[in-house]
């Protein structure tokens, strides 16, 4: 059941491991739990101190580990897709989120100040070249870091790409989703005080950011409902009770409506139109089949716009990391970077 406690602090970043979820017999063979060996928080701007820890080996290869949301926040859970004697695994929460400082804070909060994060944090390290392994959001980070800084990029695993375009937000938020979740999408607006309303994410900004605690917690909460339902092939109704019984959404809520509010403050297109300047960086794209919140087809996009890299489709799977193809697949992304000559 240690997987189940790691949900409430991982749903977010779309990286929840649940078993009962899960298609495929076949069990999948993380590496083993491992406790990092330093922990630490680094002063990025005059308001915001971000949670790092490093795990596995000092003097192995770099890889960050990206978390989703915006809003979401490592997980113990997130260490185990890297061997811990061939890579030095760096997770991080990025502003406003899990054990960073302040909480839920979107002040000097955009895309950029994220990437800057990172690129302050591999300095502080004295990392050289990286490897990028993000999933959801964690995927629009660490694209948004390769674009800016390429000569810092080795390669890349992403996973439930979302590159932040109109049309993805809108599919969300609005259209695609209610094709295949009718009755949680009708159920979801309606809990809206305005359910009619044409910005969905505006509208929930406002109810968060304006509303009293009491307010603030219900509309996170519904967010995060909505949310992890769709997430899944089979989310019992259970399952999202018990997600959420213990544990608090706020930042969720507020940072993931902020940041689709204000289109992830990119342009539109920017990533794609932008791809080329990753140059030939290795890049391994993973997508469920059924991934109700990122469909394949943005991740095949990529993919034509990238000079090297390899689309895998995971069959029998939605957004969540923790469903078994999606899990076979990172591993053996990852593998396959392990296997490579020293840098």
């Amino acid at each position: 059941m240690k997987r189940h406690v790691y949900i409430l602090i991982a749903f977010i970043a779309a990286v929840a491991s649940m078993p009962y979820g899960c298609t495929g017999t076949e069990e999948t063979q993380l590496w083993p739990e491992i406790e990092p060996f330093e922990t630490g928080h680094l002063k990025v701007s005059k308001i915001h101190e971000i949670y790092y820890e490093l795990c596995g080996n000092p003097e192995g290869t770099p890889v960050f580990a990206l978390h989703g949301g915006p809003g979401g926040s490592s997980s113990p859970y997130m260490r185990r897709f890297f061997n811990p004697e061939a890579f030095l695994i760096v997770l991080h929460d990025q502003r406003g989120c899990g054990k960073s400082t302040p909480y839920a804070e979107i002040r000097e909060n955009t895309t950029r100040h994220l990437v800057e994060d990172i690129e302050l944090l591999r300095k502080h390290l004295k990392c050289g070249t990286i490897i990028l392994f993000g999933g959801s959001w964690g995927s629009t980070l660490a694209l948004a870091y390769a674009e800016t800084y390429p000569e810092h990029v080795h390669g890349m695993v992403l996973r439930g790409i979302f590159t932040a375009t109109s049309d993805e937000i809108d599919h969300f938020y609005h259209g695609g989703v209610r094709i295949f979740f009718p009755d949680v999408y009708e159920e979801f607006r309606k809990a809206l005080p305005d359910p009619e309303t044409t910005s969905i994410p505006k509208h929930l900004l406002t109810l968060i950011q304006n509303g009293n605690e009491d307010e603030k917690q219900k509309y996170s909460r519904l967010w995060a409902e909505y949310e992890i339902k769709v997430s899944g092939l089979n989310v019992p109704d259970r399952v999202v009770d018990g997600i959420l019984r213990d544990s608090n959404p706020l930042a969720f809520g507020l940072l993931e409506n902020y940041y689709m509010a204000n289109g992830c403050f990119f342009e539109e297109e920017q990533l794609l139109r932008e791809a080329g300047s990753i140059g030939d960086t290795r890049v391994i794209l993973v997508n469920g089949r059924y991934d109700m919140i990122c469909p394949p087809v943005n991740a095949y996009r990529l993919h034509q716009r990238l000079s090297n890299s390899k689309l895998v489709i995971a069959e029998g799977a939605g957004h969540w990391m923790g469903e078994r193809p999606v899990e076979r697949a990172l591993l053996e992304a990852m593998s396959e970077f392990e296997m490579e000559p020293d840098q």
